[in-house]
Protein backbone atom coordinates (compact mmCIF):
# COMPACT_ATOMS: atom_id res chain seq x y z
CA UNK A 1 0.00 0.00 0.00
CA UNK A 2 2.13 2.91 1.26
CA UNK A 3 5.82 2.97 0.65
CA UNK A 4 8.50 4.83 2.53
CA UNK A 5 10.59 7.13 0.39
CA UNK A 6 14.14 5.84 0.34
CA UNK A 7 16.42 8.62 -0.83
CA UNK A 8 15.27 11.98 0.40
CA UNK A 9 18.80 13.06 1.39
CA UNK A 10 20.05 13.20 -2.20
CA UNK A 11 17.59 15.94 -2.95
CA UNK A 12 18.30 18.16 0.05
CA UNK A 13 19.81 21.09 -1.92
CA UNK A 14 17.00 21.02 -4.48
CA UNK A 15 14.48 20.77 -1.67
CA UNK A 16 15.88 23.78 0.15
CA UNK A 17 15.83 25.83 -3.06
CA UNK A 18 12.19 24.94 -3.69
CA UNK A 19 11.37 25.53 -0.05
CA UNK A 20 12.32 29.17 -0.39
CA UNK A 21 9.47 29.54 -2.87
CA UNK A 22 6.85 28.26 -0.46
CA UNK A 23 7.96 29.78 2.84
CA UNK A 24 5.12 32.28 2.75
CA UNK A 25 2.43 29.76 1.84
CA UNK A 26 -0.72 30.09 3.87
CA UNK A 27 -1.07 27.04 6.08
CA UNK A 28 -4.72 26.59 5.11
CA UNK A 29 -5.69 28.14 1.79
CA UNK A 30 -9.43 27.67 2.00
CA UNK A 31 -11.95 28.42 4.70
CA UNK A 32 -12.70 25.33 6.69
CA UNK A 33 -16.00 23.96 5.55
CA UNK A 34 -18.29 23.57 8.51
CA UNK A 35 -20.21 20.34 8.76
CA UNK A 36 -23.73 20.70 10.14
CA UNK A 37 -26.20 17.92 10.81
CA UNK A 38 -29.76 17.80 9.46
CA UNK A 39 -32.70 15.59 10.35
CA UNK A 40 -33.54 15.04 6.69
CA UNK A 41 -32.72 11.41 5.77
CA UNK A 42 -32.66 12.31 2.05
CA UNK A 43 -29.85 14.84 2.55
CA UNK A 44 -26.78 13.37 0.85
CA UNK A 45 -24.15 15.62 2.44
CA UNK A 46 -24.81 18.16 5.21
CA UNK A 47 -26.76 21.35 5.50
CA UNK A 48 -24.91 24.58 4.93
CA UNK A 49 -24.51 26.83 7.96
CA UNK A 50 -26.42 30.09 8.35
CA UNK A 51 -23.26 32.00 7.41
CA UNK A 52 -22.77 29.90 4.30
CA UNK A 53 -26.38 30.46 3.25
CA UNK A 54 -25.93 34.20 3.77
CA UNK A 55 -22.82 34.23 1.59
CA UNK A 56 -24.77 32.36 -1.12
CA UNK A 57 -27.88 34.54 -0.87
CA UNK A 58 -28.04 35.39 -4.60
CA UNK A 59 -27.57 31.75 -5.59
CA UNK A 60 -30.28 30.70 -3.14
CA UNK A 61 -32.71 33.25 -4.59
CA UNK A 62 -31.99 31.86 -8.06
CA UNK A 63 -32.52 28.33 -6.74
CA UNK A 64 -35.91 29.33 -5.27
CA UNK A 65 -36.85 30.93 -8.60
CA UNK A 66 -36.16 27.62 -10.37
CA UNK A 67 -38.60 26.06 -7.91
CA UNK A 68 -41.13 28.81 -8.82
CA UNK A 69 -40.95 30.23 -5.28
CA UNK A 70 -41.03 34.01 -4.91
CA UNK A 71 -39.56 35.94 -1.97
CA UNK A 72 -42.99 36.44 -0.39
CA UNK A 73 -43.85 32.77 -0.87
CA UNK A 74 -40.55 31.77 0.77
CA UNK A 75 -41.38 33.91 3.81
CA UNK A 76 -44.80 32.24 4.05
CA UNK A 77 -43.30 28.75 3.65
CA UNK A 78 -40.79 29.42 6.45
CA UNK A 79 -43.57 30.56 8.78
CA UNK A 80 -46.33 28.09 7.94
CA UNK A 81 -44.53 25.06 6.49
CA UNK A 82 -41.14 24.86 8.22
CA UNK A 83 -40.66 21.23 7.15
CA UNK A 84 -40.95 22.27 3.48
CA UNK A 85 -38.49 25.11 4.10
CA UNK A 86 -36.09 22.61 5.69
CA UNK A 87 -36.34 20.37 2.63
CA UNK A 88 -35.58 23.28 0.29
CA UNK A 89 -32.55 24.23 2.41
CA UNK A 90 -31.30 20.64 2.26
CA UNK A 91 -31.80 20.34 -1.50
CA UNK A 92 -29.89 23.58 -2.03
CA UNK A 93 -27.14 22.43 0.35
CA UNK A 94 -26.69 19.20 -1.61
CA UNK A 95 -26.49 21.13 -4.88
CA UNK A 96 -23.80 23.42 -3.44
CA UNK A 97 -21.83 20.48 -2.04
CA UNK A 98 -22.03 18.64 -5.40
CA UNK A 99 -20.53 21.68 -7.12
CA UNK A 100 -17.78 22.11 -4.53
CA UNK A 101 -16.84 18.43 -4.47
CA UNK A 102 -16.85 18.16 -8.26
CA UNK A 103 -14.26 20.95 -8.45
CA UNK A 104 -12.06 19.73 -5.57
CA UNK A 105 -8.60 18.77 -6.80
CA UNK A 106 -6.52 18.89 -3.61
CA UNK A 107 -7.26 18.36 0.08
CA UNK A 108 -5.16 18.55 3.22
CA UNK A 109 -5.66 17.13 6.69
CA UNK A 110 -3.12 18.37 9.18
CA UNK A 111 -2.48 17.06 12.68
CA UNK A 112 0.26 17.74 15.22
CA UNK A 113 2.74 15.33 13.64
CA UNK A 114 1.36 14.59 10.16
CA UNK A 115 0.37 16.22 6.89
CA UNK A 116 -2.06 14.20 4.79
CA UNK A 117 -1.94 15.69 1.29
CA UNK A 118 -4.46 14.39 -1.25
CA UNK A 119 -4.68 14.84 -5.01
CA UNK A 120 -8.00 13.98 -6.64
CA UNK A 121 -7.65 12.26 -10.00
CA UNK A 122 -10.28 11.03 -12.43
CA UNK A 123 -10.54 7.53 -10.99
CA UNK A 124 -8.29 7.50 -7.94
CA UNK A 125 -6.92 9.63 -5.15
CA UNK A 126 -3.20 9.94 -4.47
CA UNK A 127 -1.86 10.57 -0.98
CA UNK A 128 1.40 11.94 0.35
CA UNK A 129 1.91 11.66 4.11
CA UNK A 130 4.57 13.81 5.76
CA UNK A 131 5.20 12.49 9.27
CA UNK A 132 7.24 14.21 11.98
CA UNK A 133 8.62 11.51 14.29
CA UNK A 134 9.68 13.87 17.09
CA UNK A 135 6.58 14.75 19.13
CA UNK A 136 8.29 17.91 20.38
CA UNK A 137 7.42 19.49 17.01
CA UNK A 138 3.72 20.34 16.58
CA UNK A 139 3.30 21.32 12.94
CA UNK A 140 -0.13 22.83 13.60
CA UNK A 141 1.65 25.66 15.43
CA UNK A 142 3.50 28.44 13.61
CA UNK A 143 6.76 27.44 15.29
CA UNK A 144 6.34 23.74 14.46
CA UNK A 145 5.39 24.47 10.87
CA UNK A 146 8.46 26.70 10.49
CA UNK A 147 10.56 23.84 11.87
CA UNK A 148 9.10 21.49 9.22
CA UNK A 149 9.84 23.99 6.45
CA UNK A 150 13.48 24.14 7.53
CA UNK A 151 13.97 20.46 8.40
CA UNK A 152 11.75 18.33 6.16
CA UNK A 153 14.81 16.49 4.80
CA UNK A 154 15.99 15.48 8.29
CA UNK A 155 15.77 12.03 9.88
CA UNK A 156 12.88 13.31 12.02
CA UNK A 157 10.62 13.56 8.96
CA UNK A 158 9.31 10.56 7.00
CA UNK A 159 7.37 10.42 3.75
CA UNK A 160 4.84 7.84 2.62
CA UNK A 161 2.77 7.61 -0.54
CA UNK A 162 -0.33 5.69 -1.49
CA UNK A 163 -3.24 5.74 -3.91
CA UNK A 164 -6.75 4.40 -3.81
CA UNK A 165 -9.44 3.98 -6.45
CA UNK A 166 -12.65 5.85 -5.86
CA UNK A 167 -15.85 3.98 -5.07
CA UNK A 168 -18.87 4.38 -7.35
CA UNK A 169 -19.56 7.72 -5.64
CA UNK A 170 -16.41 9.83 -6.00
CA UNK A 171 -17.97 12.90 -4.38
CA UNK A 172 -19.02 10.89 -1.33
CA UNK A 173 -15.43 9.66 -0.97
CA UNK A 174 -14.14 13.24 -1.05
CA UNK A 175 -16.85 14.38 1.35
CA UNK A 176 -15.81 11.59 3.73
CA UNK A 177 -12.34 13.14 3.92
CA UNK A 178 -13.85 16.56 4.66
CA UNK A 179 -15.94 15.04 7.46
CA UNK A 180 -12.69 13.68 8.90
CA UNK A 181 -11.19 17.18 8.96
CA UNK A 182 -9.67 17.66 5.50
CA UNK A 183 -9.85 21.07 3.84
CA UNK A 184 -10.00 21.75 0.11
CA UNK A 185 -6.86 23.59 -1.00
CA UNK A 186 -5.06 24.82 -4.09
CA UNK A 187 -2.49 22.04 -3.73
CA UNK A 188 0.76 23.97 -3.24
CA UNK A 189 1.93 21.64 -0.46
CA UNK A 190 1.03 18.51 -2.43
CA UNK A 191 2.86 19.73 -5.53
CA UNK A 192 5.87 20.79 -3.46
CA UNK A 193 6.32 17.45 -1.66
CA UNK A 194 5.45 15.47 -4.80
CA UNK A 195 8.86 16.48 -6.21
CA UNK A 196 10.62 14.53 -3.48
CA UNK A 197 8.53 11.36 -3.43
CA UNK A 198 9.26 9.48 -6.66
Amino acid sequence: MGQKIKDKRGKTKEARACLAKIKNLAFHESKNLIIQQSNNPTLKYTRLTKEQFESLNKEFITFLATQSITGDEWTTIKEKQPEVAEQELDIFSDLVWEGVLKQATYLENISAQQLFLFEVGASEMSLIVVKVTNEAHDITSAEGYKWLQQNFASDEVEFFTSSKAFSEDKNADIFGLIKQGAAITKGELYRFFEKFVD
